[in-house]
């Protein structure tokens, strides 16, 4: 029983983060195939759009160091989600970010 628990608890991050990549792949590629994936009219704008979601896994990787060395969590762990949890915060800053604003007069 104590060996079931620690395989699971060893590739439950792992299955969690690859349905998350799923989810934003298969997003994504939905947007593409429909050609509405966000187009932005300045240089600089569309940049950072580009780099939300890379910028998301970073943080999340970095909020999860943090919180692996103040917590008794495992480190590899602790990453794993951490960037599935940044890729998914990276995407909805990316849907967020894409959605074209109506100008009021």
């Amino acid at each position: 029983m104590e060996l079931v628990l620690e395989i699971v608890r060893i590739i439950l991050p792992v299955v969690i983060v690859a349905g998350i990549g799923v989810f934003v792949v298969k997003r994504l590629k939905h947007k593409y195939d429909q050609g509405k994936l966000g187009k932005k009219e300045s240089q600089g704008a569309q940049a950072l759009l580009d780099s939300l979601i890379p910028l998301g896994i970073l943080f999340g990787c970095a909020i999860s160091v943090i919180f692996s060395i103040f917590f008794s969590t495992s480190l590899l762990s602790a990453v794993s989600l951490g960037a599935g949890i940044g890729l998914l915060f990276g995407y909805f800053a990316y849907e967020f970010y894409s959605r074209k604003r109506t100008k009021h007069s």
